[in-house]
């Protein structure tokens, strides 16, 4: 039964999904982030159905790419770039770590985090327009999936910046050995996925997202002396946007 709640709380917190509603206790989130990766499975399926959509339809690539950028919005509700902003605005601040954990607390947006989001989803369109293999596509959609076990398994390996909030609250009622050991198989058989579509680029592209999480690593530790929720919405949009980047790379000046 914690399985099952655990999946629903998952659901209900990182996406804008309906699920039954119930009052969560310890227990229940126990497991949580093992069933994280998987609104990035929905994510991936969605975008790879629209873009599969696009090509039927003969829908240009401006609206393919617009929308499908939208679409991880529409499921989560922006949930991470939340996140993202405020960490931009925390690091952009230049001032020292318990400052910037203020920041990270502050609900106004500041300058540099509307700088930061458009400049990311700039990047983010271009990059993203430019992917047209089909495999490296799949790789992308797959991407989504091992962006949140990445995230998932820092949040109960990495040092955490704070004793509460809600990444904290979670970690710390993790079984922290079942959810390493899940996330881990779960993001063993992605990459394994991502190398089927393609063995150099999915290896490549996986390859980048690892080493996002070694720089989100030292990154956090020196900006803030550890890991947020805020700082894990920013590591789930770059280590996607990221993926993409590299994705787009290949495509263009390798298959091409």
């Amino acid at each position: 039964m914690q399985v099952i709640k655990s999946f629903f709380i998952a659901v209900s917190i990182y996406s804008k999904i309906p699920v039954p509603q119930f009052e969560w206790k310890e227990d229940d989130m126990k497991y949580v982030f093992c069933f994280f990766p998987w609104i990035g499975a929905l994510i991936g399926g969605s975008i790879y159905f629209w873009n599969y959509s696009c090509g039927v339809y003969h829908i240009g690539v401006g609206c393919r790419t617009v929308i499908g950028m939208a679409i991880p919005i529409f499921i989560t509700g922006g949930f991470h770039v939340d996140g993202f902003m405020d960490t931009m605005d925390a690091i952009h601040s230049y001032s020292p770590k318990e400052r910037k954990l203020e920041i990270l607390k502050d609900s106004h947006i500041g300058a540099f985090a509307v700088i930061m989001l458009a400049a990311y989803g700039l990047v983010l369109f271009g990059t993203f327009s430019e992917v047209e293999s089909d495999a490296l596509l799949k790789i992308v959609c797959c991407g989504f999936f091992l962006s949140r076990c990445l995230c998932g398994i820092s949040a109960v390996s990495f040092p955490l910046a704070k004793k509460d909030g809600m990444l904290y609250t979670f970690a710390d009622s993790s079984h922290k050995k079942v959810v390493k050991g899940s996330l881990s198989l779960q993001s063993a058989l992605c990459v394994g996925l991502m190398c089927f579509q393609s063995f150099p680029a999915g290896l490549i592209v996986a390859a980048a997202a690892v080493l996002t999480l070694v720089y989100y690593y030292y990154r956090s530790r020196k900006e803030f002396g550890g890991v947020t929720g805020d700082t894990a919405g920013f590591f789930v949009l770059f280590c996607e946007g990221c993926i993409v980047v590299v994705a787009a790379f290949i495509d263009v000046f390798v298959l091409k």
